[in-house]
């Protein structure tokens, strides 16, 4: 499922294509995703104007005029393409590649499509239909089902080390899971944890409760430094994840640890061996000589 990273991408792509332009007309291809899509979904959309785009945790939120917000999550395999029109003066950014306009959004797997004002068509395909969308109230927008419970973003000025180690607190949970509630941060994901307990040194098994200022201060270093970086390489891809412009993401050629069981370790003066351990469902990689 795609990160913070992968999403963060995907929003600054969308971002020149959506921000401060109408949507001419919306058009759903079928009445649900994962979910059933609100009521006249497609006729809310159309007329309405994008003001901007943020993030929030794996979301993509679209506020709109009318003082509404489309909450958009691309669960496995969701993605949107950008089609220019080539509207006289339309730019799709630096995010998006120019291609041929026909045709586009008439896959099977073209669910939801919007026609921009300037010609830019935008289709959202999904094959395994795990994604979905919805219309909330900008003013119920914190309080919201998928939002209202969310930690603080990782990247955000609410995000620091005392933030970290105060919700850590009294968690007899492994740090790994406890990462991996979106209580505690926003928008971490399995690799990107793994990736962070490595670079600072700590063990995917010690317990929450046991994560002392020193290492606090080191794990959310940590943990700003990989998203930062994995943004920068425009996300990872492992199958489905994709950028707008169709190009792959390309962190995964950094990994330290995950999906790298039996290589040696990276971190200097360490002859550890990278080993796999399941989690709650889940894999963890780490080196059980330098991680602690």
């Amino acid at each position: 499922m795609p990160e913070l990273p992968e999403v963060e991408t995907v929003r600054r792509g969308l971002a020149p294509a959506l921000e401060g332009r109408r949507i001419a007309r919306a058009i759903q291809r079928r009445p649900n995703l994962r979910y059933m899509l609100p009521e006249r979904f497609a006729e809310r959309l159309t007329g309405r104007r994008v003001e901007w785009l943020e993030r929030r945790a794996k979301y993509i939120l679209a506020h709109l005029e009318g003082e509404e917000v489309l909450l958009v999550h691309l669960g496995m395999s969701g993605r949107f393409g950008i089609h220019p029109g080539g509207a006289p003066g339309a730019t799709p950014g630096k995010f998006h590649r120019d291609v041929a306009a026909d045709g586009a959004g008439t896959g099977t797997h073209d669910h939801i499509i919007f026609d921009m004002e300037d010609g830019t068509r935008i289709v959202y395909s999904d094959h395994r239909r795990f994604g979905f969308m919805d219309l909330i109230p900008e003013a119920s927008l914190n309080a919201n089902s998928h939002l209202a419970a969310l930690g603080p973003e990782p990247l955000g000025n609410e995000f620091s080390a005392a933030v970290l180690l105060e919700r850590l607190k009294g968690r007899r949970a492994p740090i790994k899971a406890a990462l991996l509630d979106q209580r505690t941060v926003a928008g971490l994901g399995n690799i990107y944890v793994c990736e962070a307990l490595f670079r600072s040194g700590i063990s995917p098994n010690r317990q929450a409760l046991s994560i002392g200022p020193q290492r606090s201060e080191r794990l959310a270093r940590a943990i700003r430094d990989v998203l930062t970086e994995a943004i920068e390489a425009g996300g990872s891809t492992l199958r489905d994840y994709a950028q707008t412009d169709g190009e792959l993401g390309y962190f995964q050629h950094s990994f330290a640890v995950y999906d790298q069981e039996g290589g040696a370790c990276s971190k200097a003066g360490c002859s550890g061996t990278v080993k796999r351990t399941v989690q709650s469902g889940r894999s963890t990689f780490y080196c059980p000589s330098c991680q602690r």
